[in-house]
C-alpha cells in the first residue's frame, strides 16, 4: 500500500483511544518473532515487509478502523499464508503472554481513557450520552468495573467468551454487577392516587392536574435512576387530575365573582373555566416535557421514558373529553419542539411519544379524528409519535379466555419490549399488593422485564458454511448458550430484597411489598418477562438460502428460524414456568460489534458481512428498495412472530407538506400492522442556521463523519442532529458501523 493511504489509516488500542496506523510497528513484531527462530526459518526484510503490507490492505479492505487485536489476527493468517510456523507460533506465544500480563489489570486503561474522552467505542455506545459529562464517566467507569467483575466472576465462561465473539450479547453487562432489571410500565395511577413516598418523603394524592405532572417527573427520575433500561406511563393516569383542577377552578372563579358582586351567565363561567382547564393542562404537560428533557438520573442521561397516548383507556366520557385534551397539549408541545443553547427550536430525543389508533380516531370523520391529524402533524415535523394499532394488537395480544380480536391493548416498555399477556387473566391475584388492584382484570402497569441475551443469527449461518443440518444444529445449540445466560440475569434478580430499590418494590412503580421482602414471586408466573433477543435474519437468510427476505424463498426461511426460535422459549417457559419471549433486538452500538466479530471470523462476505452493520431484528436492509406499504405489509408477518417486542419503520423525506400520505400511512399500519414509525429527519446547523437533512461524508482518513450541506460545518458540538437508530431517537451521534447504516438508508416514500 502508498504511505498516503497508510498515513489516513486509524487504529483502535486496547483502552479504546483511536491512534494513527502505522505499518512499521507491524513490521517490528514480525521482525521480533523472526528473530526469536532458528536463521533458517527467519524471514527476509522483503518477506516482513511484503506480510505488512498484506496486513495494511485487509485493513484498509475493512473500510474502519480495526482494533489491535483484529490486526494482530491478520497478522497471524498472514504469516502462516507465507509458510514461516515457527515464526508464528512465537508470534501467537508472545500475544498470549502479553495476554496474561493485562489480566493482572482489566481496566485501568479503559478507565483512564473514559476520563480523557479518548475511548471511541465508549463515546459513541449510547447515543443519548453525552461523554464529556461528569456523570456519565462516572456510569461508564462504574460500567467497566462492573463489566470486569461480571465476566471474571460473575458469569459462566462460555457465556463470557461467547460475548466478546460476537456470538451472543449479553446485554447491559456493565450492569449485571448489581441487582437491577430491564424495563417496565410504570403504575403510575397507583402512585398518584394512593400516593407514594421519593426520597423518604411522603408524597399525596395531587390536587391539581399541574401538581400531578410534576410528581410524575419526579417518579420517572427516581424509576430511571434504579433500572437500566426503558420506562413507559399512560397519560390516562393523570387524566383524571383534569377534573379535579376543574371543580377546583370552578370553586375559585365562584368565590371571585361573589367576591366581586358580579353575576355570570352558566355559558359565560363554564367558557371562562375550560379556557383555565386549558392553561392548566399547558402548564402540566409542559412541566413533564422540559422536566423530562433537563433531568438527569445518576447514569447521565435523560430519564428513557415512553408516554402512551390510548383514548380506548379512559373509563368514562368526560375522563376520554380530559385525555383527549391532554393528548393534544402534548402533540402541541412537541410540535413545538425544545430550544438549544442558540434559542432555536429542535427536536428532542425524550420523552417517546405512542399513539394509539383505534375505531373512533383512524378514519376522517370519527369523534378524535382531529388528534390524528395532529399527531401526523408532529410526526412529520418532530419523527413522533410511533403508532400502535389497536386491532391487530387485540388480535395478537390474548389474556387468559380472551378470543382474537377482543384482546389487550397496552404500551411497550421502552422503545419496543412487550409484556406478555396476562396468562392470570385476574391480575396475577394481586402479588404485587398494588392499591389499584382490579379483580378479574388482566394487569400490564407494575410490570416489568428481566433482562435480555441476543443471539447473532449471522454467525450461526456462516458457521454452519451452507449445510443446513449443521446450521440447525448450530442453531440449537447457539439457543440454548442464550438460554443459560437468561437464567444468569433472573438468577442475579432471585433473592433481591425490595429494600435494593424502594421506589420500585415499595412504593408502587411495581409493587407495594414489605420492608426486607424479596422480589421473587414478581420472577415467575408470567408477572415479569424476559427476552430472548435475535439480529441479523435478513443476513442469516441471505448466508444460507442466497435469497433475500423479499423472495418468497428468503421469506420462508426466515419465517421457519423466527418460529424455532418461538419453539425455545416456548418449551423453557413451560419447564421453568418463566416468561421467556421472543425480542426482536434493536442493536444500536452492538451492530458494529456483531459486524466486526463476524467480519474477524468469516473476513468479508457479499452481501452478508461488507458492511460495518448487521440488520436490526427481521427488518428488510436499509439499502434494498421497496415501497413503504410493501414493506410494512411483508416486515407484519415476522412482527407477529416476535411477541416479546419488534417495531417495523418506513423512511421517509421531509413529509410536512405532504401529511395525506402520513395519514395513508397511519391507516396502513392499523389494519395491517401491530408497531410501526416513520423515520424523518430533524437537524439544524448553529453555525449557519441550516434547518434541514445534516449530511454523512468521509474524512480524509475514511472515518465517516457529519456536515452541513449548507456551510459545511463538522464540528459536532454545533450540530443538532436527531435520527431515529433502534426505535428511539438518539441526538449524541453514533459509532461507524451506525452511522454506516444511517447513511446508507433508502426512501420507502418517494
Amino acid at each position: 500500500m502508498s504511505e498516503t493511504a497508510t498515513k489516513a489509516m486509524k487504529i483502535i488500542k486496547r483502552s479504546g483511544e483511536e491512534k494513527p496506523f502505522d505499518v512499521t510497528k507491524i513490521e517490528n513484531a514480525i521482525r521480533k518473532a523472526s528473530q526469536a527462530v532458528d536463521y533458517k526459518n527467519a524471514l527476509s526484510e522483503g518477506r516482513i515487509k511484503l506480510i505488512a503490507d498484506e496486513v495494511a490492505g485487509v485493513c484498509a479492505a475493512r473500510d474502519r478502523a480495526m482494533t489491535v487485536e483484529e490486526i494482530q489476527d491478520v497478522v497471524e493468517t498472514k504469516i502462516m499464508e507465507m509458510g514461516a510456523h515457527e515464526i508464528a507460533k512465537k508470534y501467537i506465544t508472545y500475544r498470549y503472554k502479553q495476554s496474561l500480563l493485562r489480566q493482572a489489570n482489566t481496566t485501568d486503561k479503559q478507565i483512564l481513557s473514559l476520563i480523557e474522552c479518548n475511548n471511541e467505542d465508549v463515546k459513541q455506545e449510547n447515543s443519548n450520552k453525552n461523554p464529556t459529562i461528569n456523570s456519565v464517566q462516572r456510569d461508564y467507569m462504574a460500567g467497566e468495573v462492573s463489566k470486569d467483575v461480571a465476566s471474571r466472576l460473575l458469569l459462566p465462561a462460555d457465556v463470557v467468551a461467547a460475548h466478546k465473539d460476537g456470538i451472543i450479547h449479553f446485554h447491559d453487562m456493565d450492569y449485571y454487577a448489581q441487582h437491577m432489571h430491564n424495563c417496565d410500565l410504570v403504575n403510575l395511577e397507583d402512585m398518584l392516587q394512593n400516593g407514594t413516598v421519593i426520597s423518604g418523603t411522603m408524597i399525596e394524592k395531587p390536587k391539581s392536574f399541574s401538581t400531578a405532572c410534576n410528581i410524575a417527573t419526579q417518579i420517572i427520575a427516581q424509576v430511571a435512576s434504579n433500572q437500566y433500561g426503558g420506562q413507559s406511563i399512560s397519560l390516562t393516569h393523570l387524566a383524571p387530575f383534569v377534573d379535579i383542577s376543574r371543580k377546583a377552578i370552578a370553586k375559585e372563579l365562584k368565590e371571585e365573582n361573589e367576591l366581586a358582586g358580579v353575576t355570570m351567565d352558566r355559558a359565560a363561567f363554564d367558557k371562562i373555566v375550560e379556557k383555565r382547564v386549558r392553561k392548566e393542562v399547558q402548564k402540566g404537560v409542559q412541566t413533564i416535557q422540559y422536566q423530562v428533557v433537563t433531568l438527569m438520573t445518576t447514569n447521565g442521561q435523560a430519564p428513557f421514558v415512553t408516554v402512551f397516548m390510548y383514548l380506548g383507556e379512559a373509563r368514562s366520557e368526560q375522563e376520554r373529553a380530559d385525555l383527549a385534551l391532554v393528548i393534544e397539549e402534548v402533540l402541541n408541545e412537541r410540535i413545538r419542539g425544545v430550544k438549544n443553547e442558540q434559542g432555536v427550536y429542535i427536536t428532542p430525543a425524550f420523552p417517546k411519544l405512542i399513539y394509539v389508533l383505534e375505531e373512533m380516531n383512524v378514519r376522517e370523520g370519527t369523534p378524535y379524528w382531529y388528534l390524528t391529524e395532529l399527531a401526523a402533524k408532529c410526526t412529520a415535523k418532530r419523527m413522533v409519535p410511533d403508532y400502535i394499532s389497536e386491532k391487530k394488537m387485540k388480535e395478537y395480544k390474548l389474556s387468559k379466555g380472551e378470543t382474537v380480536g377482543n384482546g389487550d391493548t397496552y404500551t411497550c416498555m421502552g422503545c419496543r419490549s412487550f409484556l406478555t399477556p396476562d396468562r392470570s387473566g385476574n391480575g396475577y391475584g394481586n402479588i404485587s399488593n398494588a392499591g389499584n388492584y382490579e379483580p378479574g382484570k388482566p394487569k400490564y402497569y407494575g410490570r416489568f422485564n428481566q433482562g435480555v441475551v441476543t443471539i447473532n443469527l449471522v454467525d450461526v449461518a456462516l458457521s454452519a458454511h451452507g449445510d443446513m443440518a449443521k446450521f440447525w444444529e448450530i442453531f440449537g445449540e447457539r439457543c440454548e448458550l442464550c438460554h443459560k445466560a437468561l437464567r444468569c440475569r433472573h438468577d442475579r434478580l432471585k433473592g433481591t430484597t425490595s429494600d435494593a430499590a424502594p421506589i420500585l418494590w415499595q412504593y408502587g412503580a411495581l409493587a407495594r411489598l414489605k420492608k426486607g421482602e424479596k422480589i421473587d414471586k414478581l420472577l415467575y408466573g408470567g408477572y415479569s418477562t424476559i427476552s430472548l433477543g435475535y439480529a441479523g435474519l435478513w443476513e442469516c437468510v441471505f448466508a444460507m438460502t442466497g435469497k433475500k427476505l423479499t423472495e418468497p424463498e428468503g421469506e420462508a426461511f426466515g419465517l421457519e428460524v423466527m418460529k424455532k426460535l418461538n419453539e425455545y422459549t416456548a418449551k423453557w417457559k413451560a419447564a421453568e414456568d418463566i416468561d421467556y419471549s421472543l425480542y426482536g433486538t434493536p442493536l444500536e452500538s452492538t451492530t458494529y460489534k456483531f459486524a466486526k466479530c463476524l467480519q474477524a471470523r468469516f473476513g468479508v462476505v457479499k452481501g452478508v458481512t461488507d458492511k460495518n452493520y448487521i440488520t436490526n431484528s427481521y427488518h428488510i436492509h436499509v439499502t434494498e428498495p421497496i415501497d413503504a406499504f410493501k414493506k410494512l405489509e411483508i416486515e407484519s408477518r415476522f412482527q407477529k412472530l416476535s411477541p416479546g417486542g419488534a417495531i417495523s419503520y418506513v423512511e421517509v423525506p421531509n413529509m410536512q407538506n405532504n401529511l395525506p400520505a402520513v395519514l395513508a400511512l397511519m391507516q396502513f399500519i392499523y389494519d395491517n400492522i401491530m408497531y410501526a414509525e416513520l423515520n424523518t429527519k430533524s437537524d439544524y446547523c448553529q453555525e449557519c442556521g441550516f434547518d434541514g437533512e445534516i449530511e454523512i461524508v468521509k474524512d480524509e482518513s475514511g472515518k465517516l463523519i457529519w456536515r452541513c450541506p449548507k456551510c459545511g460545518n463538522t464540528d459536532e458540538s454545533k450540530l443538532n442532529v436527531a435520527r431515529r437508530t433502534c426505535g428511539y431517537i438518539g441526538s449524541q451521534f453514533w459509532n461507524q458501523g451506525r452511522t454506516q447504516e444511517i447513511k446508507e438508508r433508502v426512501l420507502h416514500v418517494s
